[in-house]
């Protein structure tokens, strides 16, 4: 797996060298675009909007339009000839509980690996972090722009999630209209989250879209006729209490292994840090 990032941690006077690894991939199937009439690619070329010739990718350098039409040109070395070795870094600025940050915050997730020599000293905050249940927020440029970070540490390792500042997060509506749920309705809410609290495992889910996405190409390239599934009725529509009553009564009669497709009864495990 092809390093993503090199960068050191910075926690007070300790130095501790690191190598992210990018946790996740994008496993969606990728439909290109054609030509109506001979089924051909498109493609896209970069020309240049003067003199209308075509550019390869050693023709191209990055610029800022100080002015209409005027621009300045920057280059790679002058964007790092600006940055300082503690910019590189990654500057652990506090210490927060983890359910203290809200979701949207987070942008993408990487796995931090100790480089050699900094195994001890990452194993350390990896435990202290843990042993305190606290994550780290710290920040450092990545590119061309700061970047704000969680370091988050787990059982297996240590996870760094890239963050959105205050001001790249929109304002979310606040309000709606508030009813009192009746007490009746509250306690048999509760009922059916606890008739549905099973241990997370990853393992159960898949992307069921996709799948069926590739079936449908499946079809198409065997030349068969594709055919859309019987659609479920959508059922008598029935008050908020009955709609509870029976999602209980369904949750209680439905076997554990048929909760969700694909799922096998595991045992509670410990919770992980919250």
């Amino acid at each position: 797996m092809a390093v993503a990032h090199k960068s050191v941690i910075s926690f007070g006077l300790v130095a501790i060298p690191i190598a992210m690894y990018t946790a996740t991939q994008d496993n969606d199937i990728r439909l290109n675009q054609l030509h109506k009439e001979d089924s051909e690619r498109v493609r896209y070329k970069k020309t240049c909007a003067h003199c209308g010739k075509e550019l390869a990718s050693g023709d191209i350098v990055k610029g800022y339009e100080y002015d209409k039409d005027r621009y300045v040109v920057i280059t790679d070395d002058e964007i790092e000839k600006i940055k300082t070795e503690k910019e590189k870094a990654i500057q652990i600025l506090h210490f927060v509980r983890l359910n203290e940050i809200s979701p949207v915050y987070y942008e993408k997730t990487y796995m931090a690996v100790p480089e050699p020599g900094g195994e001890k000293a990452f194993e350390l905050l990896r435990s202290a972090l843990m042993e305190e249940q606290k994550v780290a927020i710290g920040k450092t440029i990545i590119g061309t722009r700061d970047t704000l970070m969680a370091i988050i540490p787990r059982e297996e390792g240590v996870l760094i999630s890239t963050m959105f500042f205050q001001d790249e997060v929109k304002d979310l509506p606040k309000t709606y209209p508030k009813t009192e749920p009746q007490k009746a309705e509250m306690d048999m809410a509760r009922l059916l989250i606890n008739a549905m609290d099973t241990p997370f495992n990853p393992e159960e889910y898949r992307d069921e879209y996709q799948v069926k996405l590739r079936a449908l190409i499946e079809t198409k390239i065997a030349g068969r006729e594709v055919t859309a599934p019987k659609q479920e009725g959508a059922g008598n529509v029935i008050n908020l209490m009955d709609a509870l009553k029976a999602s209980v009564e369904k949750a209680k009669g439905q076997p554990e292994n048929d909760k969700e497709p694909g799922a096998k009864k595991k045992p509670k495990k410990e919770k992980a840090m919250a």
